[in-house]
């Protein structure tokens, strides 16, 4: 089976609709999405109706912090993202909190975990920038692949038979060989608001037929993006971020 990975779209309209056509276009057989459906973007309704609607097609959805926070948990957040988010669930309706209130913390599929930060203890939404932070998830649980974001920056880590942990290296378009002597874990990276420079649409194509993992970058209207958050009065960190991919 062939799925498409996409994380951390924040509200992003622009690049999540671009990224869907992308996966159009490869012919994927599921998608599955990480979680921060909402949050710093200015399209929190259509980003969470469209979420919704690909879930009530059969895609795989999980919870992310910002998802957490929308929907009326307490989460700890930058001030930044603490404005965005006041802005975000004055957005939202009663039934589109319910919705991203209800979204799974984990879920396997395939052989395959999705979750949106550690799998180790998923609530915690600890980030995974390392072979190191990479560590406890393949210890907290059994699946040979384990996909997640909460980064927005790609990474990729394996784990031998002898628990030892390593940062591989990729290049994104390339598919990469998941070995079977291996267990792996992909931080795939930010649908909407990518942080490694890179001010293109980050997601990931996993074959579990081949084995193999694809990290993708999809260009989007990233002027478009940035306008309307202005518009909405959100602050301006937020449109330069999406500008300079950081």
């Amino acid at each position: 089976m062939r799925f498409a990975v996409l994380t951390d779209i924040h509200a992003n309209r622009e690049a999540f609709e671009a990224v869907l056509a992308d996966v159009t276009a490869h012919g994927v057989d599921r998608i599955a999405i990480l979680g921060d459906i909402v949050g710093y973007g200015a399209d929190p309704e259509w980003c969470c109706d469209r979420a919704s609607a690909l879930v009530a097609e059969g895609a795989v959805c999980i919870r992310g912090n910002h998802d957490n926070a929308a929907a009326g948990a307490s989460e700890a957040m930058s001030s930044l993202a603490k404005r965005a988010l006041d802005w975000t669930s004055r957005r939202l309706s009663a039934g589109q909190k319910a919705f991203l209130g209800g979204l799974p913390m984990a879920t396997e599929a395939e052989g395959l975990l999705f979750v949106h930060a550690s799998a180790s203890q998923p609530e915690a939404w600890s980030y995974v920038t390392s072979d190191t932070k990479a560590a406890p998830s393949f210890r907290a649980c059994k699946a040979r692949v384990i996909l997640c974001g909460h980064v927005h920056v790609p990474l990729l880590a394996s784990c031998d038979i002898g628990g030892v942990v390593r940062e591989q290296v990729f290049k994104p378009g390339l598919p990469i060989p998941m070995l079977a002597s291996r267990r792996w874990l992909a931080v795939v990276g930010s649908v909407g608001q990518p942080r490694d420079g890179v001010a293109q649409a980050a997601w990931a194509l996993v074959d579990t037929v081949s084995q193999e993992l694809t990290f993708r970058r999809t260009p989007y209207d990233v002027a478009g993006a940035a306008a309307k958050v202005r518009a909405a009065g959100l602050p301006e960190e937020l449109a330069v971020r999406l500008m300079v991919g950081r």
